[in-house]
C-alpha cells in the first residue's frame, strides 16, 4: 500500500493535507495541500465590504500591499493579556500523531514542543534539544536534551519520552501522518537512548538533513509523554508555552500560560483564546470588527488587500508549498520532451502568481529546489513565457495541434482555469476535468487513482523542510508518488549523493544535477512556490508573524 504524502498545514482547515470530501480516502492521504483561495470575484466582493466597514481615510494608516512590515516591534515586551485568534474548526480529532490540518496543528503547537523549531527562514532553532551532531557520516545522529524541562504535569522530560514519541510515529498501528517522512530513512528500532538526556537515531542510510525530519518541519513530531494514549484534548500534557484549559469541537479552545514553561519569562501572554468560524469570510470579518486579534490561517487573496486598513497588518513570508503540474512522460503526447517543454514555455508565471497566489509566491523554475532551500542552484536560467519557442518545440515534436485533458480537484480550480486560459493564448487546447477530492485521490493507489495515473493533473503539495521530501517521492525512479512515471538514473544517483553529502559544496553540486535534469526534462512544471500570510491587529499586539507552514509560535507575542 502506498503511504500518504505529508500533510499541508494549509489544508481543509487550512494547513494540513487533505480535507473536504473524500472521507476515508483523504484520511489516508494527509499530505496534499488543500488551499482554499477563493475565486477573484468572491474575494474582491468581500474585500470591498471589509474596506467599507473600516471607516474613512483617517483609519487607513499605511499603504495597502506593503506586506513587509516587521512582525515584532522593538522594546520591552509587556506581560499579560489574552490573544484572541480565529480559525476554522479542525475537521478531524486533535491528535498530535494523526493530525494534518492547520487548526489542529496550531492547537497542539501551543501546548507541546519539538526537539527543534523551524523558523520563518527554514532555519533550525534549538528547543527541547540543545544540540545535535552526526556520527558515521550522517548514518547516526545524537541529540542532547535541554536540562530541567518538565511536562506541564510536572513529569521531567527525558530521553525515554523522546524515544517513545518517535517509536509511536513509526508504528503502523498509530496511523501517524508523519510515517511517510521517515520512509527509507528511519525505521522502527532505530531509536536508542544514552542515559536520561541523550537520544540516538540510527538511520537506514546516511541522511545529512535528518534534523529537519525531527523538527517542526515534520509537524507531528511534538514530544509527548511516554504513556501518551491518544486523548490529547482530554489530557493535554506538553512542554509548550500554554495549557489547554478547555476545548469544544464546535466553538473553540481556551489556553492559559504554562508556569512550568522551560524558557524563562515566556510566554508573555496570560493566555490565548481560539474561536472557530465556519468560513473564511466570517473569520476575516471578526478580525476587521475587533472580535479577534489575529488569524491562525489567513487566506492571501482575502487578507492581503487589508494590510494597513484599520490597524490590520498582514505579515508575509516565502514558503515551499507548490502545485505540481504533472505530465505523464510514458505516454503520448507527453512522451516527447519537446511537448513538455512547450507547455512550460507557454506559461506566464508572474500571471499565475498574481491570479492564484495574490503575488505572494516566488516564481518556480520547473525543479524542486525552492529559494528557501540552502542548496538551491542559482544559475538555472529562469523559464519565461515564449510563444515563439512554444511553436518551435511543437513543430520539432511533429505536433500540429496540441490538446489534452487536465485533471484536478476543487482546491486547484483557480490554478486550472489560469492554465487553460494561458495555454489557449498560444494555441494549446486544455479540457478541464474536475473531480471531487474523493474521486481524485480515490481508486487503487497502485493502479488507477487519478492523481497518479491521469495524463496531466494538478496536485497541491504541502511545503517541505528539505528538497529530498519532494524529489524522492515525486520524481525519483519508482517514487511512491511519481505521477509522471519519470525515471532518470543520473537524477537517482544525484539524489542519493545529495542525501549523504557531508559538506555544503557537495550538496550544492548534487542539487545542480537534480535541478538541471528536471528543468530540462520537465516531468513536472513548478510555476510558483506558494507563500503564506498572517493578519493581525497591530494596534493591540506585537510579535505575531507569518510562517511558511502556517505554524504558530505565540510565546513571544505581547500586548502593546
Amino acid at each position: 500500500m502506498q503511504k500518504s504524502p505529508h500533510p499541508d498545514p494549509r489544508g481543509t482547515s487550512a494547513p494540513g493535507g487533505p480535507g473536504g470530501p473524500g472521507g476515508e480516502v483523504l484520511s489516508r492521504l494527509p499530505g496534499l495541500s488543500r488551499r482554499l483561495f477563493l475565486g477573484a470575484a468572491g474575494g474582491a466582493a468581500l474585500t470591498g465590504l471589509l474596506a467599507a466597514c473600516a471607516g474613512g481615510a483617517g483609519d487607513t494608516a499605511g499603504a495597502s500591499g506593503s506586506r513587509t512590515v516587521p512582525a515584532s516591534a522593538p522594546g520591552t515586551p509587556k506581560t499579560g493579556g489574552v490573544l484572541r485568534a480565529g480559525s476554522p474548526p479542525p475537521p478531524t480529532a486533535v491528535d498530535p500523531v494523526t493530525m494534518y490540518d492547520g487548526s489542529a496543528i496550531a492547537i497542539v503547537q501551543l501546548v507541546a514542543d519539538y526537539l527543534i523549531w523551524l523558523d520563518r527562514d527554514f532555519k533550525l532553532v534549538p528547543r527541547l534539544a540543545e544540540k545535535w551532531e552526526s556520527e558515521e557520516g550522517g548514518r547516526r545522529w545524537v541529540f542532547s536534551l535541554r536540562e530541567g524541562v518538565t511536562f506541564s504535569d510536572g513529569t521531567p522530560l527525558n530521553a525515554k519520552a523522546v524515544k517513545a514519541t518517535f517509536d509511536r510515529l513509526l508504528d503502523p498501528k498509530s496511523k501517524s501522518a508523519a510515517a511517510a517522512a521517515f520512509d527509507s530513512v528511519l525505521a522502527r528500532g532505530g531509536i536508542g537512548v544514552r542515559g536520561d538526556s541523550t537520544v540516538v537515531f540510527t538511520l537506514e542510510r546516511p541522511f545529512s538533513d535528518f534534523p529537519y525530519l525531527v523538527s517542526a518541519g515534520n509537524y507531528n513530531a511534538v514530544i509527548l509523554k511516554e504513556d501518551y494514549a491518544g486523548d490529547f484534548t482530554g489530557k493535554p500534557v506538553g512542554t509548550g508555552p500554554f495549557l489547554l484549559e478547555s476545548y469544544d469541537a464546535s466553538s473553540g479552545a481556551v489556553f492559559t500560560r504554562n508556569p512550568k514553561y522551560w524558557e524563562p519569562g515566556k510566554p508573555y501572554l496570560d493566555g490565548v483564546r481560539i474561536t472557530f468560524y465556519a468560513d473564511d469570510q466570517a473569520d476575516l470579518l471578526a478580525l476587521q470588527s475587533g472580535e479577534i486579534d489575529t488569524q491562525i490561517l489567513s487566506r492571501p487573496a482575502l487578507a492581503g488587500p487589508l494590510d494597513g486598513v484599520g490597524g490590520i497588518t498582514v505579515d508575509q513570508v516565502q514558503g515551499t508549498g507548490l502545485t505540481a503540474f504533472t505530465l505523464r512522460v510514458d505516454q503520448p503526447p507527453f512522451d516527447r520532451k519537446e511537448v513538455r517543454q512547450a507547455i512550460a514555455y507557454a506559461l506566464d508565471r508572474p500571471g499565475v502568481n498574481a491570479g492564484v497566489y495574490d503575488d505572494i509566491g516566488a516564481l518556480g523554475n520547473d525543479h524542486l529546489f525552492a529559494a528557501l532551500f540552502p542548496a538551491a542552484p542559482p544559475d538555472v536560467p529562469q523559464r519565461a513565457k515564449d510563444p515563439a519557442k512554444v511553436a518551435s518545440l511543437l513543430a520539432a515534436a511533429g505536433v500540429d495541434r496540441l490538446s489534452f485533458a487536465l485533471t484536478y480537484d476543487p482546491p486547484s480550480k483557480d490554478y486550472a482555469l489560469t492554465v487553460q486560459d494561458q495555454l489557449k493564448q498560444v494555441g494549446i487546447e486544455v479540457e478541464l476535468d474536475q473531480r471531487t477530492s474523493g474521486d481524485f485521490y480515490g481508486g487503487d493507489q497502485e493502479k488507477d487513482t487519478p492523481w497518479l495515473f491521469t495524463p496531466a493533473n494538478l496536485v497541491g503539495w504541502a511545503g517541505r523542510a528539505v528538497p529530498s521530501q519532494f524529489v524522492i517521492p515525486m520524481v525519483k525512479s519508482g517514487g511512491v508518488w511519481n505521477g509522471s512515471k519519470y525515471a532518470n538514473p543520473a537524477l537517482d544517483a544525484a539524489t542519493d549523493a545529495y542525501d549523504s553529502a557531508t559538506t555544503d559544496e557537495e550538496r550544492r553540486a548534487q542539487a545542480a544535477i537534480i535541478a538541471g535534469a528536471l528543468h530540462e526534462d520537465v516531468p513536472v512544471i513548478i510555476a510558483v512556490w506558494s507563500g503564506a500570510v498572517r493578519a493581525y491587529d497591530a494596534k493591540r499586539f506585537t510579535g505575531v508573524s507569518a510562517h511558511p507552514s502556517s505554524y504558530v509560535d505565540f510565546s513571544s507575542v505581547s500586548r502593546l
